[in-house]
This record gives structure tokens, sequence and C-alpha cells, in this order.
């Protein structure tokens, strides 16, 4: 008998090396592609989930996947999830399968509390899911330990894996062929369905260090293939670690990281074409701080595998008191009027772009815990309203650890903002472009 299946795109949006997609493809005779979009609202902090620059590149990915997948003879159907609730997604997820007689979905695992509660809401309707972790640049079964072994200090973690040679997993080829959609399912019934909606049409920043809006960094497949070509052949991965820590630009990091964060590209996709660099081109420092940067990713992962809810109470790893907020210190922050130049630069720069430096993510996420005495939970909830990246394991584990209650050995990290600024901003360039709007 045929089976037909339903497949729940989540953080994979990508049909190259999605291993959960390829299972479904040779195992179904017919699949139906969904992809569910998040409710818009934040209940505890009182803004969307999704901002202007986070929902336009999430627009940009899912119109390219469409195309892709549509000339492959398959289609997208997009649904708007109405409510604030995990259960909101799986239900509309389980009216689907029942309306075309589907009781198997293959999906992406997100090992995040409610991503997990969302397949267990399916499974629990009696719904078979087929699931695993994808994301990571090592499978899960290639690590030398397992989840709950793993040490919690990251540089055990990256000496245990050099230690084992297992430096990434071996990407898998996207499908040649998708199986068609169900013969009941009538494509103009869903063509209005989708949609995330805008109140304007979304300029481009001109002083964007990720300027999404322009056809090189663009949401999508297409475009994350085509910036990771011309990364390498500019010999990029030499240059890395010397420039990382800068503040402005496209080139002073890899801006892998929006692509990776919706599975635009995989990880493994990205070590594998890496390492075939080192070998034409030579590896260097460089190079090799791109896989440490794609391992502290891993990391992220695996501690949730580890840890699960806890890495989301208010006191994280320890028995910390709760954290204290100041409203208004928050609304200050988030607007970038806090009175501290670079932090209020950094913060402009991440609500008017959607994306901010790795070093700037550290100097403003320390301003909000320690000098404006606020919860580190808030910040990390207007980083995923914001950010271009932002990918669940990665923020909550950063959150975690600047605040000192995740796994930082130092018990957390504050930055002093005008040491920050001297050393990274000595003439005030950055500032001056940021605070001059």
């Amino acid at each position: 008998m045929t089976v037909t299946a339903l497949y729940w795109f989540r953080s994979d949006l990508r049909l190259d090396d999605n291993p959960n997609l390829l299972a479904a493809c040779n195992a179904a005779g017919a699949i139906l592609p969904v992809y569910i979009h998040a409710p818009q609202e934040h209940v505890i902090w009182g803004f969307n989930r999704f901002g202007e620059h986070r929902t336009q590149f999430l627009r940009d990915t899912l119109a390219d996947l469409k195309q892709k997948l549509t000339l492959l003879g398959s289609d997208l159907v997009e649904l708007q999830s109405p409510q604030d609730s995990s259960a909101s997604r799986a239900e509309r997820l389980v009216e689907l399968a029942q309306q075309h007689g589907i009781n198997t979905i293959y999906c992406e695992v997100i090992q995040a509390p409610e991503e997990m509660q969302e397949i267990a809401l399916l499974r629990a309707a009696g719904l078979m899911v087929h699931a695993q972790l994808a994301s990571s640049m090592i499978a899960m079964s290639d690590l030398p330990f397992t989840p709950k072994a793993m040490s919690d200090q990251f540089t055990q973690f990256r000496n245990a894996i050099e230690k084992a040679k297992q430096l990434f997993t071996k990407p898998v080829s996207a499908p040649t062929h998708i199986p068609p959609l169900p013969l009941n399912f009538d494509r103009s019934a869903w063509t209005s369905r989708a949609s995330l909606a805008t109140e304007h049409v979304l300029q481009s920043h001109p002083h964007s260090s990720f300027p999404h809006l322009s056809p090189g960094f663009r949401g999508g497949e297409t475009a994350a293939f085509a910036h990771l070509q011309q990364y390498l052949e500019r010999a990029l991965p030499h240059s890395y670690k010397a420039t990382r820590n800068q503040l402005h630009g496209v080139d002073y990091s890899s801006k892998f990281s929006p692509w990776l964060a919706l599975g635009s590209i995989s990880a493994r996709r990205i070590m594998q074409q890496l390492k075939q660099f080192e070998a034409d081109r030579g590896a260097n420092e460089g190079s090799y701080w791109l896989w440490f940067e794609l391992l502290w990713r891993d990391y992220f992962r695996v501690l949730h595998l580890k840890w699960g809810r806890q890495l989301y109470c208010a006191s994280g790893l320890n028995q910390a008191e709760k954290p204290v907020h100041n409203a208004r210190g928050f609304a200050r922050w988030c607007s970038g009027t806090t009175g501290e130049s670079i932090v209020d630069a950094g913060m402009r720069e991440l609500k008017g772009s959607g994306y901010l430096s790795n070093r700037l993510r550290q100097v403003v996420a320390s301003y909000l815990i320690y000098d404006l005495h606020s919860d580190w939970r808030a910040g990390a909830a207007w980083f995923e309203s914001q950010l271009l990246d932002y990918d669940v394991y990665s923020n909550q584990g950063n959150w975690l650890y600047i605040a000192g209650r995740g796994t930082d050995p130092r018990g957390g990290r504050r930055f002093n903002p005008q040491k920050q600024a001297h050393d990274h901003d000595p003439s005030g360039s950055y500032r001056a472009l940021w605070l001059s709007d």
C-alpha cells in the first residue's frame, strides 16, 4: 500500500543535506510539504516574536523553497498559526493530515521545550512522527560520548571531539525526485491561505552588515550556496580569525548564520566545502576558527539534549535567585536610548537591520544584565524577535552563558562598555554611523 506522508518543514528550509526529507522521499509514495508560521504575539514581554527584518528574510526563504519544490513537481502549503501556543501549530497539522487521510509525518527535531511539545502533541493525536536532529555539524550518533555524558565545559567538549577526529558528518545529497502531492490535494484551495502580513514595504538599511534585501544576501538556499561559493573563492576563511571581532562590514565575518538559522544551508555542507578549500588552498588559523565557531553551535545543541527544560528556567543550571527586571531600562535598551554610546549604536543596528556583530551581541547582553539589572530572558526574547539569524539553541545558550546561569566556568561575563568601545571602535566611526540616524 502506498504511504502518503506530510513533510513538516521547520528550521530546515532546504532540499540539500536534509536527512529527514530524504527519508520521507524514500519511504512515501506521496508527500504534502507544509510550513506553519509561528504565532506573532509574545505573551510575556509584549512584542511580536517576529520583527520586520526576520519576517522578510523568512518570506524570501520560503519563496525560494517553494520554487525549488515546484520545479520538482511538488509545492509548499503555508499555514498561519492563529494562537500563541505550542498546541496551535500541532492542531493545524493534525487538521491538515486528517483532511488528506495522512497518518505519517516527517520533520526535523528541534530539542527545545516548545518545539518538543509540538511533536508530543502530534503523537498524542495518533500520528506517526519520524524525526531526527539534523541541524548539527556532527550527527549525534557520531559523537564520542552520549549527550548525557558530555562535559558541560566547552573546552573539554572540543578536546574530546578533536581527539576522536570526527570533525563533521558527511552531508547527504538533495533528493532528485519529490513524490507527488496527494491525489485529493487541491492547490487552489490553499493558494491564499498562507502568509506573513506586513504593514509596509521594508527598505534596505544603507549601513547594514547583512543587507538581506540585496540579491546576494536574500533568504533561501539559492543565495546561501552562492554566498558560500564566493566566500571560498575570495579566500576569506584565511582572514576570518583576524577580522571576526570587527563591528561593521559584510566581509569581517562569514555571515553564514542567517542561512544556517533557517536551515537554508547545513553546517555539514559548509564544512565539506571548507575542507575542500583547505585541501586546495591551504589551512590556517582562520579556516580552523570557522570550524571552531560551528562547533560552538553544536555544543549548544548537545547541551539542550543533556539539560532540556532546565535551560529555560529563570535560574538556568544553577540555584541563583530569580532575576529582577528593570522594565524601563529594558525599554531604553531595546530602543537604543540608554545613554551608553556603544550599546545604543549596537541596539539601533539590531533594530534597523536585523543583524549585529558577535562582539556587540556580548556587549549589549552584558549591559542589559549587569548595568541595567534586567531579566536576561527579556533580552533573549528581544533577540528572538529581531535577529535574522535567531537560533533557539545558540540564543538560549549564549544568554545563559553571559548571565552566569549556564556553563561559563567564570560564572558570567560582564563586559566594560567603555573598554569595548575603546578596543573595537577607537575612532568612533561605528558609533557615528548608527547614532547619526
